[in-house]
């Protein structure tokens, strides 16, 4: 009644394109958070798989360090082995010739010689030996070079993977920013028709009491178009849906094909129950059985189907929390509302 007043008063009205550019305002950023936290979502998603990978790549190249470890290990034993074998080669070679001399000089050279015999089978043995742990050596080596070989494929598949990564983040930044871009362009390209159609509108159905703006809505108080408990339209009620009709109309001609906007149509009712006798079995159902007949309404005045929708929502959304009848007049209400599918 304040708004009304205010209306006279002034001859113009200000508030509801205010109201009406801070209500998009703050649905675009809540747009604009609901997309980056998707992006998130599917980044960590990936960074995920990229860690996980990282991680089997890391698990591998530490597997493939402790088998080079054991095998240098392994290659110091053998080598190890190599030297007393050398060492125990040297001291024979030095003990036959000690023999050798003595067998010279010694007045039974047969069993010199036996001896040196001996002597010159255990050096082949040990020969023997020192060839076998040469041939163990080459061959831990060749298998050093293949580790080495292996590890070095790895980190190149891990600093492949990185770069992917990267390259990875950088899309999905470049895409967050043009669809940031391209979601504000259509939001304020939806904005100015529906501050277009608003305006039409106020013009269509004139300074009504019972017909008001509230933020980003038009509100219908119910008994313009129904009856107490009815949900079937009143003939007032039809007279103002033809001048909704053509409005939309006018509308659906004007706004770009690749805009999917809709106008959502809210049934609303007090908190009061309704009669034992009345059709319906909640005031959920009266709302939206309401919504509905506009809808219908507005579709058999050619209006496309695909841009509207019915909603009820009883008596859970009221804008006058009161409980005096002005209160509850208040709540009975159809709004229309102007958004994108």
């Amino acid at each position: 009644m304040a708004l009304s007043r205010l209306n006279r008063d002034s001859g113009m009205n200000y508030w509801p394109g205010f109201v009406d550019a801070l209500s998009t305002l703050i649905l675009s950023i809540i747009f604009l958070l609901t997309v980056f936290m998707v992006a998130q979502f599917f980044l960590s998603q990936e960074v995920t798989g990229k860690d996980t990978a990282l991680a089997r790549l890391n698990a591998q190249i530490s597997r493939l360090s402790d088998l080079l470890s054991l095998e240098r290990t392994g290659k110091a034993s053998l080598e190890d082995q190599l030297a007393q074998l050398r060492s125990s080669l040297a001291a024979t070679q030095g003990e036959r010739d000690r023999l050798r001399g003595a067998a010279e000089g010694a007045q039974n050279a047969q069993a010199g010689r036996a001896e040196v015999g001996k002597l010159a089978s255990q050096l082949d043995l040990e020969k023997e030996a020192t060839a076998r742990a040469v041939a163990q050596i080459e061959i831990l080596n060749q298998q050093i070079s293949a580790l080495r070989r292996q590890i070095g494929a790895l980190e190149d598949a891990l600093g492949a993977s990185e770069k992917k990564e990267n390259e990875s983040q950088l899309r999905i930044a470049d895409l967050g920013q043009r669809l940031n871009v391209a979601l504000a362009q259509r939001v304020q390209e939806l904005s100015r028709y529906r501050s277009d159609f608003f305006g039409k509108l106020r013009e269509i159905l004139g300074n009504r009491p019972d017909i008001r703006v509230v933020g980003d809505r038009f509100v219908f108080q119910s008994e313009v178009f129904f009856d107490s408990g009815a949900a079937v339209l009143r003939p007032e009620g039809r007279a103002e849906l033809d001048k909704l009709a053509a409005a939309l109309l006018d509308l659906d001609k004007q706004i770009p094909a690749d805009i999917n906007w809709v106008l959502r149509v809210d049934g609303h009712t007090d908190t009061r129950q309704l009669s034992a006798t009345s059709p319906f079995k909640s005031n959920w159902e009266l709302s939206a059985a309401r919504a509905i007949s506009v809808v219908q309404y507005l579709i058999g005045k050619g209006v496309s189907p695909q841009r509207l929708v019915a909603a009820g929502f009883g008596e859970f959304q009221p804008i006058d929390p009161g409980t005096t009848e002005e209160a509850f007049s208040r709540n009975r209400r159809i709004e229309l509302k102007l958004t994108e599918r």
